[in-house]
């Protein structure tokens, strides 16, 4: 077996002397010299291109998991005062093209939103109240809304 061992030596350096001829023939050489370092500086500059956008993606990400973890945790928030909320119940509820705007009232005390008004479709009646209950800073809800020709219900 001491055959084997020389193998891989005369291996590299047979290719060490291919690539020597190749390099430095004298009619294509220096072509074939600038093409390789031209390709070698191509490959490193996008290579260090992607580092960059690699390292700026994992800032990102980790600031991103930063802050939905503080987002979870518990915290206090302001609560907003009785018109700040009636106009954010208003805002809510008047996104959906099929509320009838001009016909519901809204209001709020002490954090309890009262809806007053007609509305056209019975099924309107305890949706509009419970989107409303869902609104964040709503302590409850008076609903007060009625269908045409019947009578406001009585305030509780």
């Amino acid at each position: 077996m001491p055959l084997s061992r020389p193998v891989p030596l005369v291996l590299a350096a047979a290719a060490a002397g291919a690539a020597l001829g190749f390099f430095l023939d004298p009619s294509n050489g220096k072509r074939r010299r600038h093409v390789a370092r031209d390709r070698g500086l191509s490959t490193a500059r996008h290579g260090a291109h992607r580092g960059r956008r690699l390292a700026r993606h994992a800032a990102s990400e980790a600031t991103g998991l930063a802050k939905r973890g503080r987002n979870a945790l518990p915290h206090d928030r302001e609560e907003l005062d009785d018109a700040t909320l009636a106009h954010k119940v208003e805002t809510i509820l008047f996104r959906d093209r099929k509320v009838p705007k001009g016909q519901i009232n809204v209001n709020a005390e002490d954090g309890v939103v009262f809806l007053r008004g007609e509305v056209e479709r019975p099924e309107l009646l305890a949706d509009l109240a419970d989107r409303v209950s869902r609104v964040q800073g709503v302590r409850g809800v008076e609903n007060l809304l009625h269908l045409p020709g019947s009578p406001p219900p009585e305030r509780r």
